[in-house]
C-alpha cells in the first residue's frame, strides 16, 4: 500500500532528523510548532517543557495561561531531548489519559526568560 509506505518513510525521516531511535513503544508525534515554549530540566534530564500562545502568557505564571508537560524519561530512550538545526523533539507525559507524545518545537520561538 503506497499510503502505509509513504506515512513510514516519512516518518523515518522525521526521526533521522532528530537522531530519534524509537525503542519499546510506539510514541504519537504532536506538531507544537505554533508555540512559543521553554525547557525547564534538572540536572538528570527531568523536568518539563512550557509552551504557550505568547512570550507574555509563558512567563506570566500567576495567571497559569501557559501549558506544560513533563518530560517522559523512559529508560529504553538515550535521551528525551533531541535538537534538531530548526526545531526539537521532546519525549513528554501529559498526565492526562496515560498519553505521551513526541512534542515538536520550533527552535525560534524558545525562550529561555523568565
Amino acid at each position: 500500500m503506497k499510503l502505509l509506505n509513504d506515512y513510514l518513510q516519512k516518518q523515518q525521516e522525521l526521526f533521522e532528523y532528530f537522531g530519534y531511535v524509537e525503542n519499546w513503544k510506539a510514541i504519537p508525534v504532536d506538531n507544537a510548532t505554533m508555540y512559543v515554549w521553554q525547557l525547564i530540566t534538572e540536572e538528570d534530564g527531568s523536568g518539563e517543557v512550557r509552551f504557550a500562545n505568547s512570550v507574555e502568557q509563558l512567563l506570566d505564571e500567576a495567571a497559569g495561561d501557559y501549558y506544560s508537560n513533563e518530560i517522559y524519561t523512559q529508560r529504553h530512550l538515550a535521551k528525551w531531548v533531541y535538537r534538531g538545526a530548526d526545531y526539537t523533539l521532546i519525549v513528554v507525559d501529559t498526565h492526562t489519559d496515560g498519553n505521551k507524545f513526541l512534542q515538536i518545537f520550533d527552535n525560534s520561538k524558545e525562550t529561555t526568560n523568565g
